[in-house]
């Protein structure tokens, strides 16, 4: 008898939906891993009544026997709370989850050592298999998870060489496009609001900008060294300064919504008006900013898609699948 058979506490256990539904133990167990062998009908009465009953499987007993813990672990720094990631990602991470055994672990830390989460997930084995954001060009995080054999997909591509799983957003036709439209509407000076430099989603967005300001002989207005990663008080009040700039520009793009929020805020403090003095265009992940700022032009980035196909990637390289394999680039 394994650990999963035994009633803890009067909580459901294989063998108690092994006897509402007449099978065997292991036919359930194989239903509620979404076994090849046990057909889909099978599978989904299995999995119907487990939801039902409220069953979850002892997960100590699980790693016990099989040495893995069912865990995939979403490592996130707290600045993308602010950009309106984790909640969207987490939801489709969870979609992605829903009806295998696996179950998701949201880990924080702070942008001061992006390394200590990894290296602490590794080494006690707490799951098995991580998603990152933020990802660099050359980042150590990727050659350590792959050095130590560790499942993983990444926010976002690398520049390193090496073949991984990864969701990125176009940000290079992101940026021509909203370069585009700001030309469609008469704007000629135009600043970028992007990433920092040191992810190399940055290098996408400054491609795709300068290829803009290229193609419709436009000029750019220098926002100097702040960027999406810059405090929301000091991009408010660079927006007050910027209004009162006779060279001002007339457009600006803009790689996170809560950025363009707050520049915003700080020209229409200054007694501009967005759609009529200046232009704004911005990526955003969720339908409410539209509702609370409509006068901004926004292109969707779907970070729930992004959570939906990591989460995948994780699953399917635990598998033994072909990381290659699941390399996705979502176009504006």
């Amino acid at each position: 008898m394994t650990n999963d058979d035994q009633s803890i506490g009067g909580r459901p256990t294989l063998k108690t939906i092994a006897f509402m539904t007449g099978l065997g133990i292991s036919t359930v167990s194989q239903a509620l891993k979404n076994g090849p062998d046990i057909s889909k009908a099978t599978r989904q009465r299995v999995q119907l009544i487990a939801k039902q009953i409220g069953y979850r499987p002892n997960r100590a007993g699980v790693r016990l026997r099989t040495g893995k813990t069912n865990v995939i672990a979403l490592v996130l720094n707290t600045k993308e709370e602010s950009m309106g990631l984790v909640s969207e990602m987490v939801y489709g991470i969870s979609d992605a989850l829903s009806g295998t055994s696996y179950h998701l672990v949201v880990t924080p830390y702070s942008l001061s050592d992006p390394m200590e989460p990894i290296r602490y997930i590794v080494e006690t084995g707490s799951a098995d298999g991580i998603i990152i954001s933020r990802t660099q060009p050359d980042d150590p995080r990727v050659s350590y998870l792959l050095d130590h054999g560790m499942p993983f997909a990444t926010h976002g591509r690398t520049n390193m060489g090496v073949v991984h799983p990864y969701h990125d957003f176009d940000n290079q036709a992101f940026a021509l496009e909203a370069v585009k439209i700001l030309h469609g509407r008469g704007r000629k000076n135009i600043a970028l609001l992007g990433p920092p430099p040191t992810l190399l989603y940055q290098r996408h967005t400054r491609a795709g900008f300068e290829a803009g300001l290229r193609a419709f002989d436009l000029r750019e207005y220098g926002l100097g060294d702040i960027d999406i990663d810059t405090e929301i008080a000091e991009i408010f009040e660079r927006g007050r300064r910027m209004a009162r700039d006779a060279a001002r520009p007339d457009g600006i793009v803009c790689s996170a919504a809560i950025s363009a929020m707050a520049i915003a805020a700080g020209l229409t403090e200054s007694g501009l008006r967005i759609g009529r003095d200046i232009d704004l265009v911005t990526k955003e992940s969720s339908r409410l900013l539209n509702l609370l700022r409509p006068e901004i032009i926004y292109i969707n980035e779907s970070f729930r898609a992004a959570g939906h196909d990591l989460a995948r990637a994780v699953m399917a390289w635990i598998d033994g699948a072909d990381p290659a394999n699941f390399q996705f680039l979502a176009g504006p």
